[in-house]
């Protein structure tokens, strides 16, 4: 499954979500799996849309033929647009899917991981942060997905930020020392989102 993380400054927020509506059409093309997104709780003005697609084949498809109608009724609602592609690897606690209506908040994270260490990063993504995020109440599903220049993202959807603000509190940096993080990561970047459900297609 391949995910496209797009980050951007929304400049004409009515304009913006007009538009983000037209993506209702989504549904009918070849090999998409779901989209959703929402605002920043930490960057006001900041919109995160998530697209899941079968493959990349279906995805560069989409690009070619669909995209650029779709894409016009938001021209001009956002400045400094991020686009990201990442392909899944596997998932936090069991069974993801890209469904976003029984979700208020995702927390992405995106870490640039030292060359030598990807293995390592990877293994304690699956022995220390994955049954900790699986075990907190709250926390509904996620998943771990990898770009080129071992760059990955970590995406988890939580039922309220009360759920995920507990789960920060009490272990992030107990789990932090036990994965050897600082040794891992060489940039580390992310947000918490608001998710909008009329964006969700």
């Amino acid at each position: 499954m391949l995910v496209k993380w797009i980050r951007c400054t929304v400049v004409d927020r009515r304009g913006f979500e007009r538009g983000q509506r037209k993506w209702a059409g989504l549904p009918g093309e070849p090999g998409f799996r779901g989209q959703g997104g929402g605002w920043s709780r930490q960057r006001p003005g900041v919109a995160h849309v998530f697209t899941f697609w079968e493959s990349r084949a279906f995805y560069d498809s989409f690009m070619a033929r669909s995209h650029d109608r779709l894409a016009a009724a938001q021209s001009g609602t956002f400045k400094d647009a991020q686009v990201k592609l990442f392909e899944y690897r596997f998932d936090v606690k069991t069974g993801f899917e890209p469904r976003f209506t029984d979700t208020d908040l995702i927390r992405v994270a995106l870490c640039r991981i030292h060359e030598e260490r990807v293995e390592h990063f990877t293994l304690m993504q699956e022995k220390v942060w994955n049954p900790a995020m699986a075990g907190s109440p709250g926390m509904i599903r996620g998943m771990f997905a990898e770009a080129p220049e071992q760059e990955f993202m970590i995406l988890s959807m939580w039922r309220s930020a009360a759920e995920h603000g507990k789960y920060r509190t009490e272990r992030v940096e107990r789990l932090a020392l036990r994965a050897q993080i600082e040794a891992d990561v060489a940039a580390l970047s992310g947000d918490i989102v608001d998710l909008e459900p009329s964006w969700t297609v």
